[in-house]
């Protein structure tokens, strides 16, 4: 199917141990899906869609699988989310009713406005604080899933790339420790690189790279699969569209070249 192809038949076992994105196209790239208990880097440039897809993430595990999912944000406020994310047809709002979905708000402390979020980060850029949360949310709703959106606010602050490898480091860890299989997002401003700050790529167990490129009067979309410990994927770049229900991964086309 493509080159290093994912065999098509998965073990029972190995099935049992996947986390189904329900992204079309997706799954088929990395062998049924993401392993469990693991943290993945989503990367890409302003309008590649990061969010978007790692919500697409959580949403689908809550409504297509029966896992439910907690959002840290911290570059959005959740009413900002919410609203967002309506044109694809999720409405975070009913399963945060329904107790299956926590958006954790670690966003309006750090810009210094109130917030009416049941779910507040009191402490900015403190990833001991943002643990606890975590920690006590995916206990309170049981939640399998998790979306920290997203590291760069975090990196800007600790600045020194060894610290900010140390504590994303304890973050990704600990998200693991207490099963949740995690997506943690990251902006690029250099397409060369997986990663802002050249260490966020070596903290998680995989790394997939959104591109949005600019071919001559018309912006490309594309991804690939850079990293993924444990499985093997795709080595190629696949086209994407963001459509009204959201990404669709085009795994049977190829990107040759980036322009």
């Amino acid at each position: 199917m493509f080159d290093g192809a994912v065999s098509e038949e998965i073990s029972m076992e190995d099935e049992t141990n996947r986390v189904k994105t329900g992204i079309p196209g997706f799954d088929e790239l990395c062998g049924g899906g993401l392993i469990r208990d693991r943290t993945y880097l989503i990367s890409g440039t302003s309008g590649a869609g990061k969010t978007n897809f790692s919500i697409q993430f959580i949403y689908n595990g809550i409504t297509k699988y029966g896992e439910n999912g907690i959002i840290v944000a911290t570059e959005e406020r959740p009413e900002q989310i919410r609203e967002n994310v309506l044109k694809f047809g999720w409405d975070l709002q009913a399963l945060e009713d329904e107790n299956k979905l926590v958006i954790i708000d670690a966003c309006s402390t750090k810009i210094g406005i109130p917030s009416q979020e049941k779910y507040v980060d009191v402490r900015p850029f403190d990833i001991r604080s943002m643990m606890d949360q975590i920690i006590a949310t995916q206990e309170e709703i049981n939640a399998k899933r998790a979306l920290v959106d997203s590291t760069t606010s975090v990196s800007f602050y600790l600045q020194d790339p060894a610290k900010i490898r140390i504590e994303l480091l304890k973050l990704s860890t600990t998200l693991e420790v207490i099963g949740l299989t995690s997506m943690m997002t990251c902006e690029l401003i250099d397409e060369s690189k997986p990663s802002r700050f050249g260490v966020e790529n070596f903290v998680t167990d995989g790394t997939i790279v959104l591109y949005y490129k600019r071919h001559e009067n018309v912006r490309m979309r594309s991804m690939e699969i850079y990293k993924m410990r444990g499985s093997d994927h795709s080595k190629k770049i696949h086209p994407y569209d963001i459509t009204p229900g959201g990404f669709v991964i085009h795994p049977h086309e190829e990107v040759y070249s980036m322009f």
